[in-house]
């Protein structure tokens, strides 16, 4: 097991560069829009300490980079394996058919590269191992590569991650140096945390923007827009399908906008290209959402694939949450926080939960 963790995180430089420099169109193919179509490096953390709590979902922490968009003329391997499920294409697939774009011609492409680290704990720390009915320890951490098609009104984004649950993903030596750091008990445990597996997983997200919001004649110079997005993800670490819908309203919305939590395929870049540039170096805005999903299986609350381990806990089929927060931007830095209300995930969980969410971006 750790030979293949440490086999994962050696694969993802070379993965990434060969996705970031393999061969574009160039020259007179690539018009003014796409050349200011930027790159990002993005910064998530979830984390329930915002709420006043230290239970359940308590940690999240991401860190992607996407490069800037381009018509392309071939993919490398990794994205060649996502671009099926992409429905770029002018086939008639049932995935094309749902999911397709109205000019394939139209679409732009972007490469994403991503680290992620999961952290689960129960609310009683002081007990050696999950007391009977609350969240069992558990960590994940991943690696993940992804393919985005889009044009003025589409974002397709397929993902492909690589991880392991349990102690591999370093999830108890993670919160016990933020402990430290703050001088926190330590929760005692670890010990009993779901044990390895190494997981593969598929994910697939749509955003579909509300192209009217922005013809709205608003005072005192506000903007606003917003899309639904649904998607799904196949895998031995998440198996689920879900709906949603994010709004913004603010003063000089950027254009390059961006997931506003830590999600499966949470990546920051110009979702919605072929607007009038925005050139102004400021922007404030607030933002809302919900979002359902329906759960067939979750490692950290289901357990192991191929081991068997009895994690003591039922999982809900049905979670829905809803967000509200802000974002700022200046020049090519972006930040924004989001506070998220989560309906139970497990069926002795005492009571909904919540946490909060920040995003540090910045645009290459």
């Amino acid at each position: 097991m750790r030979i293949a963790v440490n086999y994962f995180t050696k694969a993802a430089v070379p993965l990434l560069i060969a996705g970031s420099f393999f061969p574009y169109t160039n020259g007179a193919e690539e018009s003014s829009s796409v050349a200011n179509d930027p790159g990002y490096l993005t910064f998530f953390l979830d984390n329930d300490l915002f709420a006043g709590t230290d239970q359940n979902y308590t940690n999240g922490a991401r860190i992607s980079y996407i490069t800037e968009g381009r018509p392309i003329i071939d993919i490398p391997f990794i994205q060649e394996s996502l671009q099926r499920f992409s429905a770029d294409g002018e086939g008639k697939s049932l995935l094309q058919r749902i999911w397709g774009f109205e000019d394939p011609n139209k679409v732009k492409y972007s490469y994403g590269f991503a680290l992620t680290q999961l952290m689960y704990t129960p609310k009683n720390l002081l007990t050696p191992t999950a007391p009977p009915g609350e969240r069992p320890y558990a960590g994940w951490a991943g690696i993940g590569f992804s393919l985005h098609a889009r044009d003025e009104r589409i974002l397709n984004t397929v993902e492909i991650s690589l991880g392991v649950v349990g102690p591999h993903a370093r999830a108890q030596e993670t919160q016990n140096f933020i402990h430290d750091l703050r001088n926190i008990d330590k929760f005692r445990g670890w010990d009993s945390q779901i044990p390895n597996e190494v997981t593969l997983n598929l994910h697939f997200e749509q955003k579909r923007r509300w192209t009217d919001l922005r013809k709205l004649d608003l005072p005192f110079d506000l903007e606003i827009d917003g899309f639904h997005e649904t998607g799904y993800s196949l895998g031995t670490q998440l198996t689920e399908a879900h709906l949603g819908f994010l709004i913004r309203l603010g003063w000089n919305l950027p254009i390059e906008f961006s997931d506003a939590r830590l999600t499966p395929t949470a990546h920051t870049q110009r979702l919605f290209s072929g607007d009038s540039s925005n050139n102004h170096k400021w922007s404030f805005y607030v933002l809302g959402g919900a979002r359902v999903s329906g759960v067939l299986h979750d490692i950290t609350l289901d357990g192991p694939v191929f081991r068997d381990f009895n994690t003591g806990v039922k999982r809900e089929p049905w979670v829905g949450e809803v967000y509200a927060g802000f974002g700022v931007r200046y020049v090519g830095w972006e930040f924004n926080y989001v506070h998220t209300f989560r309906s139970k995930q497990f069926k002795s969980q005492n009571e909904s939960q919540s946490f909060g969410s920040i995003a540090i971006r910045k645009r290459f």
